[in-house]
């Protein structure tokens, strides 16, 4: 029975490589094994089913890829964009000049008389005709276009905006679909691997080895891992119908999948060099300092409005066979009205805009810090588990299942240990998936998909 159990051990252990004093950490798929990942380095990534030859491969998308499908297909933010074209619209008139306008007019017309000889009509009837324009003072033309263009300048900005919210949630949501892959991966794993102990725990009952209960024992643990694959399935249909969602529904077919690794990579950046690109890049902080250039430029058209326009115009007149010409000038007096009003308005406006800034600087400050911490605190997570965590969780479930498959422990001692082993991977996925969510959130807090 002991050559038996130990040439057991010598299967069930994967070989050492040379120089390496610790067993390899099971990984992705089931039987293969990776080293542990010393802490401060990427962990191994735990990567997504592939496609074999008896199923053929789905329409696969990267998160590069689900980003921008969402940005072409988002009904929200084709909406939003429709802004900066009306405001492109309102740049057009506002650089419009006035229309200049056409008079004309005929008297004494012998209507009654019924006298329309040529001389009646060349004699008694007076005829005028004349063209006038308003002429603007104060560049109130050059003012309206440039308060246009800022105006123009804010809806970009703040479309910006809701494309890096949309951004934020397709990430976001990528990652649910990754974590839901790997969780679905590790529960295969552990049903393929637990029903290679329920037929040897069999053949083992067969022979008289265990009791009958610690075999129906082992066959209602076989439940859960099968709950477990059940579970995770559901999770990854469902997170793919939200990613879908996102992206478009009619842009995908319904049986896509995702390209990516539920992977961890250290973050390098420095806090100060964040907040940094965070005040030059922000989409909302760009639209709040923007919205204050367009304030001065209300004030600007304001003081224009506020010079006043005059009227020329010029006319011929045919007035008893006689033709003269006729000069007009027309201009308001300002004595009361001068736009007192709106150029008062329009510096508190100013004021306000100042303070709106100011204000989304402190946000992108809050955001920022709040995002890097979260994103440290979750790395330092990750880094227990890869420290030695794992390995060890896995080491104590193959030490337990050999010894319980050797009749050296007991049942109690072998799922106690499956399911801290279990229960370790499972939340190291999740620490992982939650770091990786920390990146996007300190992305979003960034406005820009690039880390320094």
């Amino acid at each position: 029975m002991f050559r038996v159990s130990l040439l057991f051990l010598c299967f069930m252990l994967p070989p050492l490589l040379p120089g390496q004093t610790t067993i390899p950490l099971s990984s992705s798929a089931a039987g293969q094994s990776q080293p542990a990942t010393p802490a401060g380095q990427s962990a191994p990534p735990m990567a997504t089913p592939t496609p074999t030859r008896d199923r053929p491969a789905a329409t696969q998308i990267t998160l590069e890829q689900a980003i921008s499908l969402a940005l072409a297909n988002s009904p929200s933010i084709k909406a939003a964009r429709t802004q900066i074209q009306q405001n492109q619209a309102q740049e057009m008139t506002a650089n419009l000049r006035p229309n200049p306008t056409l008079a004309w007019d005929s008297q004494f017309i012998p209507v009654f008389s019924g006298d329309f000889s040529t001389d009646a009509l060349n004699n008694l009837q007076q005829f005028d005709i004349g063209l006038g324009y308003l002429f603007e003072r104060g560049h109130k033309r050059q003012n309206r276009l440039q308060a246009a263009r800022d105006a123009t300048a804010v809806t970009a900005a703040q479309v910006a905006d809701t494309e890096r919210t949309l951004v934020f949630n397709v990430a976001q949501q990528f990652i649910n679909v990754l974590l839901a892959n790997s969780t679905l991966q590790f529960a295969l794993e552990n049903l393929n691997s637990f029903q290679d102990t329920v037929r040897i725990s069999e053949q083992r009952y067969k022979a008289g080895d265990i009791s009958e209960g610690d075999y129906l024992k082992i066959k209602l643990q076989l439940l859960q891992f099968q709950t477990d694959v059940s579970s995770a399935r559901v999770a990854k249909v469902q997170a793919l119908g939200s990613l879908r969602q996102l992206v478009g529904y009619a842009s995908l077919p319904h049986d896509f999948d995702v390209v990516g690794d539920l992977d961890y990579k250290p973050l390098t950046a420095a806090l100060p060099d964040l907040q940094v690109k965070a005040l030059a890049t922000r989409p909302d902080l760009l639209a709040a300092q923007k919205g204050v250039k367009a304030a001065n430029s209300q004030i600007s058209l304001a003081k224009a409005n506020a010079k006043v326009d005059f009227n020329a115009s010029a006319s011929y007149s045919h007035v008893s066979g006689a033709s003269s010409t006729s000069l007009f000038f027309s201009v308001p007096l300002p004595l009361f009205n001068r736009n007192q009003g709106e150029i008062a308005r329009t510096k508190f406006a100013l004021t306000g805009a100042e303070l709106t800034a100011r204000a989304a600087e402190d946000t992108v400050m809050t955001d920022v810090t709040n995002a890097y911490e979260s994103a440290s605190s979750n790395q330092d997570v990750v880094k227990l588990y890869v420290s030695g965590y794992l390995k060890q969780a896995q080491d104590s479930r193959d030490i337990s299942q050999y010894a319980y498959k050797a009749g050296a422990a007991t049942l109690l001692d072998f799922l106690d240990a499956e399911r801290s082993y279990r229960s370790t991977e499972v939340a190291y996925r999740q620490a992982v998936a939650a770091y990786m969510l920390s990146l996007e959130q300190l992305r979003q807090a960034i406005g820009t998909r690039s880390l320094p």
